[in-house]
């Protein structure tokens, strides 16, 4: 039950996201410039790259175009290993989190993705978000996880076809997040939120931490933070350095 409200409470938040993309934001701070990128989450299973979808299953990526959007059309399939998890494009690339590492697809051709490299990582669940040459991966534990571990990892990704990790930081049990400029937002499950200052791009500085709410998965977007957890779906701006100011909340029981 609870998973079912996680993936109803993403579903309305991307919904959210994409109503901002609608309202003269061209180009999302976290999908990152790939023509008309669909806003999501780090947690999404689909994503919109121009006319073309992508949602993946944890063996497959699948690709439908929507040019007709009353009609979509399924255009093709692929096998991408086991135990994917998330999908999140940024600029020609689509980043697959998976139980066991990301894999990093180009996707010049939208309709006819290719693999280009895997990076790997300790079995345990991986969102991951991209910004300019990084990709920021939060690895939890979790029953699903296997073993895990509880962390943030950066990763260079100058060269997609070899990703290297640069920096690891500990966390308590993270799990979506989302990066727009100097600001990379980590969810914390029952422990919060957390905002760091990435100035220093690999280098993240702890600036504050709301501890008063569970949360599970954001999308920043125009200097608009929405947040999904357990009480539902709540929206604050960070326009204000070192500030998040509430500005709407939707519960869901």
């Amino acid at each position: 039950m609870k998973k079912l409200q996680h993936i109803f409470l993403v579903l309305i938040a991307s919904v959210l996201g994409m109503l901002y993309a609608c309202k003269g934001v061209s180009e999302s701070p976290s999908n990152g410039g790939g023509g008309n990128a669909g806003i999501a989450g780090s947690m999404a299973r689909f994503a919109i790259v121009e006319n073309v979808l992508y949602t993946v299953t944890t063996q497959k990526l699948m690709i439908f175009d929507i040019s007709n959007e009353q009609s979509p059309v399924a255009r093709g399939e692929k096998a991408i290993g086991f135990n994917i998890e998330t999908i999140f494009p940024y600029k020609n690339y689509l980043f697959l989190g998976s139980q066991s590492g990301m894999q990093i697809f180009d996707n010049s051709n939208p309709l006819v993705p290719t693999w280009i490299s895997t990076y790997s990582h300790i079995m345990s669940c991986d969102p991951v978000v991209v910004q300019g040459q990084y990709a920021y991966l939060t690895l939890r534990t979790a029953s699903a996880c296997m073993r895990g571990a509880n962390q943030l990892e950066i990763i260079d990704i100058s060269n997609p076809k070899a990703p290297k990790l640069i920096n690891v930081i500990s966390m308590i049990n993270p799990h979506g997040l989302g990066v727009d400029g100097d600001k990379l937002f980590v969810c914390e499950g029952n422990n919060g939120l957390k905002v760091f200052d990435i100035s220093n791009p690999v280098s993240p500085l702890l600036q504050l931490t709301l501890s008063n709410i569970e949360t599970y998965d954001v999308i920043p977007n125009n200097n608009v933070l929405i947040v999904t957890g357990k009480g539902g779906i709540s929206q604050y701006d960070y326009s204000k350095k070192g500030e998040l100011t509430l500005l709407s909340q939707i519960a869901v029981e």
